[in-house]
């Protein structure tokens, strides 16, 4: 059984739906990428884990089915932080797991530090945790791509058209190899593009994955992650633009945290492998009951 409605946030009002509300475990709430994502790219986990979790998936406000209000001043993480917390409230979610993914790991983190009860496990999937770091390993990544597409990207960037079919197009070769290694359906595609907030995306993060102009672009919380306490897993794919040796150093400065790498994946493991995904999400959520 799933139920699914709206809660009044800073802002607006924010969408979630609950898949498997029946079952006994104890609920776990995802964190979509983006900023600007939508709780699409969870659906799967959802079906998965509903059985055994009742599983929480929310469009943050601007994306999805959520309200998307025309006002930056909404768009920080601190307000995202609290919308978490309004969530958790109006749902009376006492107890839960929460795994974050990508910008969800930020969000993730931001909320920890502020100490709330009841967090059982954390899951940070593919963490941006140091927008430096991010953008070190794009960089490294980008030195690997062909030399035109190379050009391109940096000549793009320099002269600020970014929003040019040249650019995107060179964009493409890196997402397929550090994004998503497999080909989604066209209709999965449209999907996913009117579920997305460009002018958060754009405002908080910048043009592209690895060219980050936004307010997030100076955001490294390494120097407090040795704060969280609630048991945690780090995961990543093998080509994942949220690179092996990034997340295992985050891995490094929680302690008693674990850490798992997809070997056939990029930034989309739970497309890419979900069998193993699922299963190594499940059982850390099951060690965690």
């Amino acid at each position: 059984m799933s139920s699914e409605g709206f809660v009044n946030v800073e802002g607006g009002r924010i969408w979630y739906q609950m898949v498997g509300e029946n079952s006994d475990g104890i609920p776990l709430i995802t964190l979509h990428g983006g900023p600007g994502s939508s709780h699409l790219g969870m659906e799967p986990l959802a079906e998965a884990l509903a059985s055994k979790h009742p599983v929480i998936m929310y469009d943050q406000l601007g994306c999805g089915n959520s309200d998307r209000p025309d006002d930056r001043s909404l768009w920080t993480i601190d307000r995202f932080v609290r919308e978490l917390a309004a969530l958790r409230l109006s749902l009376g979610l006492k107890k839960v797991h929460i795994l974050g993914h990508s910008w969800g790991t930020t969000l993730l983190a931001d909320y920890l530090l502020t100490k709330p009860e009841g967090v059982i496990s954390a899951i940070f999937s593919s963490p941006c945790l140091s927008v430096h770091r991010w953008i070190e390993d794009a960089n490294r990544y980008r030195k690997e791509l062909p030399e035109d597409v190379q050009t391109v990207l940096s000549e793009c960037e320099a002269n600020g058209t970014t929003d040019s079919e040249a650019y995107r197009n060179a964009e493409k070769v890196y997402m397929r190899k550090h994004v998503c290694r497999i080909e989604r359906s066209e209709d999965e595609k449209a999907r996913r593009k009117a579920a997305f907030g460009e002018a958060v995306y754009n405002y908080m993060w910048g043009p592209s994955e690895f060219h980050a102009t936004g307010i997030l672009r100076d955001y490294d919380q390494t120097k407090r992650l040795h704060e969280i306490t609630v048991p945690s897993l780090f995961t990543c794919g093998f080509y994942d633009e949220a690179s092996p040796s990034s997340t295992e150093y985050y891995h490094s400065l929680v302690n008693g945290s674990e850490f798992h790498v997809y070997r056939h994946s990029s930034h989309s493991a739970i497309d890419e492998e979900p069998e193993e995904y699922f299963s190594t999400v499940e059982a850390f959520l099951h060690k965690h009951e």
